[in-house]
C-alpha cells in the first residue's frame, strides 16, 4: 500500500512528460518550416488557404492566393509547404476533364479550375 501512491504518480507523469516532448519536437520542426520557406513554395495557412509564396519578410509572408492578387500573412500562419507530388495529383485529378494539357499548363491553374476550386462547398 505504501508503493502504491509513487507508482500511480509515476504512471501518470511518464507519459505526460512524453507527450510534452513530442510537442515540443513538432513545435520546432513547424518553426524551422516556417524559416526555412522562399518564394515559389505553395502553402497552406492555417485557415486552410492555399497560396503561392511571392515575397518574404522577417515577421510576414506575401501570398499569392488568385491571378494578381496577393495578400499579406504573418510567417506563423502557414501551416505547411505543399509538396509537389500532392500538387501534381490534385491538378491531375482536376483535370480528369479537360482535354489534353501538357506540363507546363500542370504549373499554371485555368480560370475554369481557380473558379471550380473557390465555389467548391
Amino acid at each position: 500500500m505504501e508503493l502504491l501512491f509513487p507508482l500511480l504518480l509515476v504512471a501518470l507523469l511518464v507519459p505526460m512528460f512524453l507527450g510534452v516532448r513530442r510537442q515540443k519536437r513538432e513545435a520546432e520542426k513547424v518553426a524551422s518550416m516556417q524559416d526555412n520557406l522562399k518564394t515559389g513554395d505553395q502553402v497552406i495557412t492555417t485557415s486552410g488557404l492555399y497560396g503561392t509564396v511571392v515575397e518574404l519578410d522577417d515577421t510576414t509572408v506575401d501570398l499569392e492566393i488568385a491571378e494578381d492578387v496577393v495578400t499579406t500573412w504573418l510567417r506563423q500562419a502557414i501551416r505547411e509547404v505543399r509538396a509537389d507530388d500532392a500538387v501534381s495529383t490534385e491538378e491531375t485529378g482536376s483535370d480528369a476533364g479537360a482535354e489534353g494539357s501538357d506540363a507546363t499548363d500542370a504549373a499554371e491553374e485555368s480560370t475554369e479550375q481557380t473558379e471550380t476550386r473557390l465555389t467548391k462547398d
